[in-house]
């Protein structure tokens, strides 16, 4: 549904003109094929999909009546795909080109000022071979869809024909640029690493990690940890009632070679807790002797709400409305404060794990700033269902990152108080994707079991009467303008109240407990449109 849109806002914009005119050759069948016996009946009426916007030039439509639909057709797309190939073997020889002058100017003598010009060069080699990688998997699925849209509308296989001249074109056939990505990483990890100091072997004997005890420091300190090893460590962030410290655990695993430092919180949200056996999970399967860099992770960020099986602070305080604290605030805003200070303003980059709230029910969805081209890749590598553009909410952690120069983006797995396996395990995919395109560990980035649905933006339907609700769709799937998503019935069995969907889209979370209040949340709506709005904040809470 809404492929054209979807594939519109995962183009990168500067190759924009080279993709797949998927607009153009929608317009072709319709416009075609529209008068023919063929084309395919629903209902006893003609299938409804409107013809795109696409505009054809005078010359086009002059060349377009004399010929037949399937003859259009195929010239036109033929003429898109060779386009896009040609697009393709510009940049995969350009690459190939620049990567073998690359490896011949490195020498271990350069200089330091001849070093960072050659890692700025790389960097640019490296970005361009992953847009390529892109650009390669989107256009391919672009051909697949239209194929298929192409064998409806006409009624014949034009799939069985097209999609071998298809596979013959060096785009969709050649790995090339896959394995140009797959040799610049490593030629990166070899020229561009930094060893860290080792510790001594006196002092590997006293390493922290491996006292029974683990220490309670005032602040994370990463230059402290040594290197080649995961460490453990509680944090204190504020003081209770007994004068006690109110701590955090952190879990560190500092690479040999110096890298960026990548930090994951979870259970900012006491009671949503699929973040934690993602941790556990990363860090039984990391290997600091092979890892560029650090990661740090925080699997109870919020302890206290974590103890009492609730969402905010103590006080009931929600902890991502209140960042990034004040020093001399109150008790929550003094903890969110600490927890900026101490430990997350070490981070180059953050994920921060969420679910639904009590009562709720989520898809596997991010939010991030998809304007952000950060923020816009490392929520494509994350492996979900779903990603909602938003600009972060004031008083999110995710905001105040952001804020600090700090690419940012939530990951919602799943639902409250439980542990689901299949979204950890996807969610974990999409960690290590982002630390393999991050070049800190030597893994290529997984294929998704998701093709992420981009929206535009989201919004939540709330209840206007109280009473038993049952919310119809189920989340991850689509609705129509119009559809009935919701019903409210009173304690007596009497419809009260149905709710309908003000616009198409797909549901991204929804409520799931029958008790339900005047202002209660029923159903989390994601859209699709043209354009990413510059502001846009679902409200979520």
């Amino acid at each position: 549904m809404k492929f054209e849109q979807q594939l519109a806002l995962k183009t990168i914009p500067s190759w924009a003109i080279y993709y797949l005119n998927y607009k153009k050759l929608k317009a072709v069948l319709y416009t075609d094929f529209e008068s023919s016996s063929n084309k395919p009946v629903s209902n006893g009426t003609i299938a409804e999909e409107p013809v795109g916007k696409y505009q054809f030039s005078k010359e086009e439509n002059q060349v377009n009546s004399h010929i037949d639909g399937y003859t259009v057709f195929r010239t036109s797309f033929l003429a898109e795909v060779d386009k896009v190939n040609k697009r393709y073997v510009e940049q995969e020889s350009e690459s190939s080109e620049k990567l073998k002058s690359l490896k011949t100017q490195w020498k271990s003598d350069m200089s330091i000022e001849a070093i960072e010009v050659w890692k700025a060069d790389f960097i640019k080699l490296l970005r361009k071979l992953e847009n390529l990688s892109d650009f390669t998997q989107s256009n391919i699925t672009a051909c697949r869809k239209i194929l298929k849209k192409a064998d409806k509308v006409a009624g014949q296989s034009m799939t069985l024909s097209l999609w071998p001249l298809v596979t013959n074109l060096r785009f969709a056939k050649s790995e090339s640029d896959e394995a140009l990505l797959h040799d610049a990483r490593a030629v990166w990890r070899k020229r561009a690493a930094v060893s860290v100091p080792t510790t001594s072997p006196l002092e590997e004997s006293k390493m922290r990690r491996l006292t029974p005890a683990v220490p309670t420091v005032s602040e994370l300190d990463l230059a402290s940890f040594p290197a080649g090893e995961i460490s453990r460590v509680w944090v204190a962030l504020a003081e209770d009632g007994m004068g006690l410290p109110i701590r955090v655990p952190v879990i560190i695993a500092k690479g040999s070679v110096e890298g960026p430092v990548v930090g994951i919180t979870a259970a900012l949200h006491g009671n949503e807790l699929n973040g934690i056996p993602l941790i556990h999970r990363l860090f039984d399967e990391v290997q600091p002797s092979k890892l560029h860099g650090t990661l740090v992770a925080v699997p109870v960020a919020n302890s206290p709400g974590f103890l009492l099986s609730q969402r905010g602070y103590t006080d009931g305080t929600d902890l991502n409305r209140v960042m990034p604290g004040k020093p001399n605030g109150s008790s929550p805003q003094v903890y969110a404060y600490n927890l900026m200070h101490r430990i997350i303003r070490h981070f180059d980059y953050l994920l921060d794990m969420h679910t639904a709230s009590r009562g709720r029910v989520n898809s596997l969805y991010v939010r991030a700033n998809l304007l952000d081209s950060r923020t816009a890749r490392m929520a494509r590598l994350q492996n979900p269902q779903i990603i909602v553009h938003n600009t972060s909410p004031d008083g999110s952690l995710r905001g105040a990152a952001m804020q600090r120069g700090i690419p940012a983006i939530t990951v919602e797995i799943g639902d409250p108080s439980r542990f689901q396996k299949r979204f950890v395990r996807n969610a974990l995919i999409g960690v290590t994707n982002i630390l393999s395109q991050l070049r800190m560990i030597p893994d290529e980035a997984n294929a998704s079991e998701f093709e992420p649905v981009v929206c535009t933006r989201s919004f939540w339907i709330f209840a206007k009467s109280g009473g038993i609700l049952t919310v119809h769709p189920d989340v991850n799937t689509w609705v129509r303008s119009g559809d009935l998503i919701a019903t409210i019935h009173s304690v007596f069995g009497d419809l009260e109240e149905e709710y309908f969907a003000p616009q198409d889209g797909i549901i991204v979370g929804k409520h799931v407990d029958p008790v339900c209040q005047s202002g209660n949340r029923i159903l989390h709506l994601g859209v699709v449109e043209n354009e990413l709005p510059a502001v846009v904040d679902d409200g979520h809470m």
